[in-house]
Parts: structure tokens; sequence; C-alpha cells
């Protein structure tokens, strides 16, 4: 660990340093972020970006009596690294170690927990109006940035900020993927004279004396008006004021002394206020800086190159899709794109955004909209195609079902990062299905391989219907010579034969079944079906019905609870002789932790030794 960050066990440690010291701590931050996510993934653009801003904050502000709340979590490194988290930050995102966001239960520092954009202002009021309710004087401050000061929830909570909370500080991390520019030297000193003391206290002076009469009133509102103009004019901060909070900004976020300045002078202040900080995502890491969205969320990657170290071989579900997309895009000129800020992790190549710009739409992080929109693009004749991470399509389930199945309308919706994922249980995509089972109207389908997602794309598109496929991230670990068969509206697809017991599998957990079922027959003598069933919704009940003669096995990265393992449990209930059924996937009671999946699998007994040993004590083998 380097020498200064081993020097800081809290904030109070952080503000003990010299003028010196606190000007030499990003750099050694920067090397160990670098070092650390280049060893476990991580975002790490994000947190480039934030280092001095997060200096600034807990130098100025005394957590944990006062209250920083991070948006998204993901930019909070830093403040893990200077609130007694340094001694631990190797074992970020593994196993057992520390959290890739903020984390309630992690530390007292992490008063509030997030993992999705756009919470962060709206727990802030929360905290905020507490504090008012309860006369407690802590500061309360939401850092809100990476687009998601464009995100519905965030446009809710400033409509209703200057009603809730007489004060509180919200800081606007400007990376260049929220609002506007820097304005230059004019807006940053006409911003310190409006924080000054001496400006503030005039003015409340000035207010006193001259409101006394209407004269007064009337010079009052003349010079407020001449203040707006002038605002108007040199800051980019209208929308606020006119929101009824104080503007300040921009201010480089990158220059300490600056920050910090800024942020004694808003700690007077007793009026919502708004910094606007100006950052470069990926600051300090030249790779970082060039191309600040690979660098968003990566995997493994050697420091020196830049290089990733975690690609596969063979194409991900993701890139398989975006090439997909591009296809159908070609030959069907109703085909419209729509994503929801994440065109990169979904695989849409730059190369579709320039050749397709006027039938691709990058709605920002607005899962809601992205949804209604789409409804709109399909009762006015387009076939829209969204692509929004599964645990992010929880936000607009509403729009799932009122702007979509209600209308019944053809749309696709397809759905990356299903089953676990390495983030933990904010990013798991493991609780849509509980919802969308009873959407009426909707088709849901799951490809165990690669080549299935072309097939069933064309297959959606065809139908003119709403539909939802849905694939995990990476790839599906399909054997290289499988050959799907053509794909039959609302069939399963049988992938190994056996009549002692069928084996039914979600999308790529086929080929842990087929594994299952070759310890089976080994170890057991058990000959076992394998049934990709390729669509949830409509089930193929016929073909399961013809397997209903012996036990019947379900294998799901999914809560069981409203996934296949229920569905398959409500088609079998009511007939006569109902076959002895033993399900496999994650309990919904059961919050499932960050770290390499492969591990957490094989903890909780989702592996081909560990379900087919199941299988066999259930039925005493």
């Amino acid at each position: 660990m380097s020498s200064l960050l081993s020097q800081i066990h809290s904030p109070d440690d952080l503000r003990k340093l010299s003028s010196e010291e606190l000007l030499a701590l990003p750099q050694e931050i920067r090397d160990t972020l670098i070092r650390t996510i280049a060893a476990n993934g991580g975002h790490l653009a994000p947190n480039l970006g934030t280092v001095e801003l997060t200096i600034a904050i807990h130098s100025v502000f005394h957590a944990p009596e006062d209250k920083i709340l991070w948006d998204v979590g993901h930019q909070s490194y830093t403040h893990k690294l200077i609130t007694g988290r340094a001694d631990r930050f190797d074992t970020l995102r593994q196993k057992g170690g520390l959290c890739g966001f903020t984390r309630r239960g992690e530390s007292p520092y992490d008063c509030f927990g997030s993992g999705h954009a756009g919470t962060a202002l709206s727990a802030a009021m929360g905290f905020q109006a507490a504090s008012e309710l309860h006369h407690h004087h802590e500061h309360v401050v939401a850092v809100v940035g990476d687009g998601a000061l464009g995100c519905g929830i965030t446009f809710e909570a400033l409509n209703n900020l200057r009603n809730s909370c007489k004060s509180m500080i919200l800081i606007v991390n400007d990376n260049k993927m929220s609002i506007a520019r820097n304005t230059g030297a004019v807006s940053r000193i006409l911003s310190r004279i409006l924080i000054g003391r001496y400006y503030n206290g005039v003015k409340r002076r000035a207010k006193g004396l001259l409101g006394r009469s209407s004269l007064g009133r009337r010079i009052i509102r003349h010079i407020q008006s001449i203040e707006n103009s002038l605002k108007s004019f040199f800051v980019p901060g209208m929308f606020f004021e006119e929101m009824g909070l104080r503007y300040v900004g921009p201010v480089n976020g990158h220059d300490i002394p600056a920050l910090i300045r800024t942020l004694r002078g808003v700690k007077m202040q007793n009026i919502p206020v708004v910094i606007h900080v100006v950052t470069e995502k990926g600051h300090g890491y030249p790779f970082a800086e060039k191309d600040p969205e690979v660098f968003h969320g990566i995997g493994r990657f050697d420091p020196k190159t830049g290089k990733s170290l975690s690609k596969s071989a063979s194409p991900s579900f993701s890139q398989v899709f975006g090439e997909s997309l591009a296809k159908e895009t070609a030959r069907r000129p109703s085909v419209v794109s729509i994503c929801a800020a994440m065109a990169l992790g979904c695989g849409i190549p730059e190369s579709y955004i320039r050749e397709y710009r006027d039938r691709y739409f990058d709605v920002g992080i607005s899962e809601e909209h992205a949804i209604a929109f789409a409804g709109g693009l399909a009762a006015n004749g387009c076939l829209p195609v969204a692509v929004i991470y599964a645990t992010f399509v929880h936000r607009a389930l509403d729009c799932i079902f009122h702007d979509i199945c209600l209308q019944n309308v053809p749309m696709l919706l397809c759905e990356d990062r299903c089953g676990l994922v390495e983030d933990g249980p904010t990013h798991h995509g493991i609780y849509d299905l509980s919802f969308l089972i009873a959407m009426p109207n909707l088709v849901i389908m799951m490809p165990a391989s690669e080549s299935e997602l072309p097939m069933m794309m064309s297959a959606a598109l065809d139908s003119c219907k709403p539909c939802v496929i849905r694939y995990p991230k990476g790839n599906s670990g399909c054997p290289s010579d499988f050959v799907p068969s053509p794909l039959k509206w609302g069939k399963s697809e049988v992938v190994r034969e056996g009549a002692d017991l069928s084996i039914w599998c979600a999308g790529r957990e086929t080929w842990t079944g087929v594994a299952v079922a070759e310890i089976m027959e080994k170890q057991y003598g058990i000959q076992c079906a394998v049934v990709n069933v390729r669509f949830l919704k409509p089930f193929d009940s016929d073909l399961l019905k013809q397997y209903a003669h012996a036990p019947v096995v379900t294998i799901e990265d999914h809560v069981k609870q409203g996934g296949l393992a229920s569905i398959v449990a409500g088609l079998l209930a009511p007939l006569e002789n109902c076959p002895r059924l033993i399900s496999f996937g994650w309990e919904a009671d059961e919050i499932i932790p960050h770290g390499n999946t492969a591990k957490i699998r094989e903890e909780r007994g989702m592996i081909p030794p560990a379900i087919a040993a199941s299988i066999a004590k259930s039925l005493s083998l």
C-alpha cells in the first residue's frame, strides 16, 4: 500500500495531511485503483474521474455524521479507500470482500446502498427531510453523475426538492455524460462571488432594509432580474435556479483547492444548492481517457497496455445480438432500435450506430421511457427492438404492462445480463421473470446457445407480438459441434433422450442439464431426457405431459419462485398422477452476494455433480 494511504484510516486522518500531501494523494489513489481493478475487474473510468472530488468532499464534510450519498455507487471506490477500507481494497468485488457499490452493511460511511442510477437525490432528500423533522444539523450531500442527471427519478426528485427540503447539497459530476460544459473563467469568478459570505451577507441585509417599502421591493425585484440575466449569460445553471435551487459552478473537478473552497462556501448556505463539477472520466490513465466507455466497467486487464485479459475465443450473446440486430435492421425497413445508455455493453457496435443513426435511439438512463417510447413507435408502424440489462428492466415493468402488453403492440425486448453476475444483488438478473410471466400477450424466450438467438430474434419480429428474449452475460459454453434444431413457435427442444427422468432447462442451463444427465447415467444408471425449453411463455405443456410419467427436474439461473420451477409446478399440479418435481435455482428470500459466479454456484449446489447428487438423494437412489 502507498505511504499516504497507509496513514488514512478515516477522513479525520485525511484532514491531517498537509497541502502538499493532499495534492500528492490523488496519484497514489489512482495507482491503487488501476492496480486493483486490473486484477479484479470493476468500474475504472468513473472512479478515476472522481478522485479529487472525493478527497475534497471528505476534507470539508464530516462523515458519517454528515451524510454522503453516491448515485449508482460505482464511483465510490475512492470513498472506500479513505473511509477505513484501504487495507481490504484488494478484495474488491471478490467473494466476501468489498462490494463494487456502496452498501449499508459494509461501513457506517455508506449511509445508503446504491447500484442503479438516479436514486441518490431522492434518498438524500429523505435523509434531509428526516434530519429537519428531528431538528438535527448534519449536512446531506448527494453526488450525481454518469448520466444519472437525465434519469427520470432524478427529475422527479428535482421537481420536489425545494418543497421537501429547506437545505441540501447536490453535486453534479459532469464528466461529459450529463450536462453543460465549462463556460470559462468568468463563470468561475461569478460562482465564487455568488457563494461568498460578503455577497450573501449584503444581499440579506439589503433585502431586509429594502423590503420594508413598496419601492424597495421593486428595487429588489430589479436587482434579482439583473442577477438572473448575468447568470443566464455566464452560467449554465438557470434550470436549477428556476426550480428554487442555488446554482454554483462550473468548478474544475480536478482542482482540490478550488473544490474545497467551493464546498466550504456552500456549506454555509441555508437553501438547496447545486454544485456543477466538471471532471474527466478516466482522468490520469491514458487508456481510460481515450476510451472511457470501454473502461467504464471492465474485466481483468493488463495495466501496462490496457488490453483485456478476460476475452473469450467464442462470441458472447451480446456480440451475437449486435450482429443479428444489424442484419434485421438491414432487411426490415420498419426495425428501429432503442438502447438505454449501454450500447457497448449490450453489443451494439459503433458501425451500426453510424449506419443507422436515423433508426437508432439511445435514450440514456431512462428505461421506463425506453419502453413507452417503443410502444409509441410500434403503434405507429415501426418494429422496435429495445435492449436493456435484466436488472434495469425492473424499472420499466409498469410500462411493459401498460404501454406494450395491454396495447398488444409488436415490440422485441432483449434482456442482457440475465442470471447471476459478479457485481452482486443490485445487478443479478434473477427476478424479472417473476413479474413478466404474468403479463398478458407477452412471449418469453431463452436461447440455450448463441446460434439460437438470431433464430429467436427473427421469429419474434415475424410474429408482430410483444416479445422478450432473455440471455446471460458471456457465452453459453455449449459444445462446439452443437447444431440447434429449427425453431418452432411455442415448442421446446429435446437435446437428449431418456425415459427414466426429464430435466427441463432454461437457456444455457441446458448444458448444465446435459452434464447432470451424463452423471446420472454413469453413476446411477438413470436415463435422463434433457429439454431446452426455449419458450417460457407460451410453454410447451404438451411435451411436458409426455414426460409426466416420470420425475421432472428443472434447472434455471433465476429465482425458482415465479420462474421455470413455478411454471412447471403449475402445469403438473392438475394432473391425476402428478410426478415428483425437483427444482434447482435461487431462493427468492436469499440475497445472493457479489463475487465470482462459478464459486457462488459451487457453494450453493448449482453445479452438475451437486445437482446429480441432490436428485439421487431425493429419489433415494
